[in-house]
C-alpha cells in the first residue's frame, strides 16, 4: 500500500513539474510576441539597468584582481594551489611550477576585441536574464516539485588568474548526489573522478536530463556573465582537481575569462576525455587562437549542439 501511495504522489509532481515546465515555454513566447506589442521599450529599459549594475560590478571586480603581464604566471599559480589545497576533491594535488609561457592569440592583444566581445556579453546577457526571469522561476518551481531540494545548484570552479569562482546552476541531481558510495558503483565513481561526469549517471533526475540535453541548466550563469565573473564564450570552468590534466599549460588555460559555451562544447563535448588529451587541445587552441570570426562560430554552433539532431547533455 506503501508502494503505491509512493508511486501515486511520485506521478503527481511529475505531471505537475511537467506542466510548469509547459508555462515556462509559454513565458517566453508570450514575452517575445509582447515585444512586438508596444512593451519593446520597457523591456530595453529592464535589459539596459540590468547591463549598467552588472558592468560596474565587473569594472570593480577586474581592477582588484587582474593582475600585471609579468605577474601573470605566478599569481595565477599562487591563485589556483590555494583553490586546491582547500577543494573537496583534489587537495594533495600539486601544480606544476614550472608553468609554459602565456602567448596572448593575435586578437588578445587589440582593444577592439575585448571591447566588441564584453559589450556582446553585457548586451546579450542582460536581455537573457531580463526576458527569462519568470521562466527561469517556473523552471525552479519544476525543480522543486519534481524532487527536494533548492532548485539552485552552486558549483565551486577556478576561474580567470586561478581565482576560486561559484557558477550558478538549475539543480539537475537528487540533493545528496555528493554522496558518491550511495549511488555509484566503483566503475562509475572511476569515471566520475577521471572526467566529471558518469554515464547513465543515476543521480540525474528526470526534469535534469531534459536541462542538461538541452543545456537550460546553465540558464542561472549568465549572472556570473554580468558579473564579469565568466564570458557567454570560452574555455569551460574547470573544477580544481580538473586542473592536473594541463600539467604545464595551467595558467595559459586560466588567462582567458571562462564561459559559457565554447570551441570545446561545439567541437567535442562528451566525445573529448582528458585520459586523451583531446580535451585539454581544444581548450588551448581556443585560447591560443581566439578571435570575433572563432567566437561567432561557437555562438552560432551552439544552438545546434542544445536542439539540433547532434544535441547531448551531461
Amino acid at each position: 500500500m506503501d508502494a503505491v501511495r509512493a508511486q501515486k504522489r511520485s506521478g503527481v509532481r511529475r505531471v505537475a513539474s511537467d506542466a510548469l515546465f509547459v508555462a515556462a515555454g509559454a513565458s517566453v513566447g508570450l514575452e517575445i510576441i509582447s515585444l512586438f506589442r508596444g512593451r519593446a521599450k520597457k523591456f530595453a529599459k529592464i535589459a539596459i539597468g540590468v547591463a549598467l549594475a552588472g558592468e560596474a560590478v565587473a569594472y570593480a571586480y577586474d581592477r582588484i584582481h587582474k593582475p600585471t603581464p609579468e605577474q601573470l604566471i605566478a599569481a595565477t599559480y599562487h591563485n589556483t594551489q590555494a583553490v586546491l589545497d582547500s577543494a573537496t576533491y583534489g587537495t594533495d594535488v600539486i601544480l606544476d611550477p614550472e608553468q609554459n609561457p602565456v602567448h596572448p592569440s593575435p586578437s588578445d592583444t587589440r582593444f577592439p576585441y575585448h571591447a566588441i566581445k564584453r559589450g556582446f556579453d553585457v548586451a546579450f546577457s542582460s536581455a537573457v536574464v531580463a526576458l527569462g526571469a519568470v521562466p527561469t522561476a517556473l523552471m525552479c518551481a519544476a525543480i522543486s516539485v519534481d524532487t527536494p531540494g533548492a532548485p539552485i545548484f552552486f558549483n565551486d570552479r577556478v576561474g580567470r588568474y586561478g581565482l576560486p569562482l561559484r557558477i550558478f546552476k538549475l539543480r539537475t541531481m537528487i540533493e545528496d548526489a555528493e554522496d558518491l558510495d550511495k549511488y555509484l558503483t566503483e566503475a562509475q565513481r572511476r569515471q566520475w573522478h577521471a572526467e566529471h561526469k558518469v554515464d547513465g549517471d543515476p543521480r540525474v533526475t528526470s526534469v535534469g536530463s531534459f536541462l542538461r540535453r538541452t543545456s537550460l541548466d546553465e540558464m542561472p550563469q549568465f549572472l556570473n556573465v554580468l558579473l564579469g565573473q565568466m564570458s557567454v564564450i570560452g574555455p569551460r570552468p574547470v573544477e580544481p582537481d580538473e586542473l592536473e590534466a594541463y600539467g604545464k599549460s595551467v595558467a595559459e588555460f586560466l588567462s582567458v575569462t571562462p564561459g559559457i559555451t565554447g570551441w570545446w562544447q561545439v567541437k567535442a563535448r562528451n566525445n573529448a576525455c582528458y585520459d586523451g588529451g583531446r580535451r585539454q587541445a581544444l581548450e588551448l587552441e581556443y585560447v591560443r587562437d581566439r578571435s570575433l570570426s572563432r567566437d561567432a562560430k561557437i555562438f552560432v554552433e551552439t544552438f545546434g549542439a542544445m536542439f539540433g539532431k547532434h544535441k547531448s547533455g551531461r
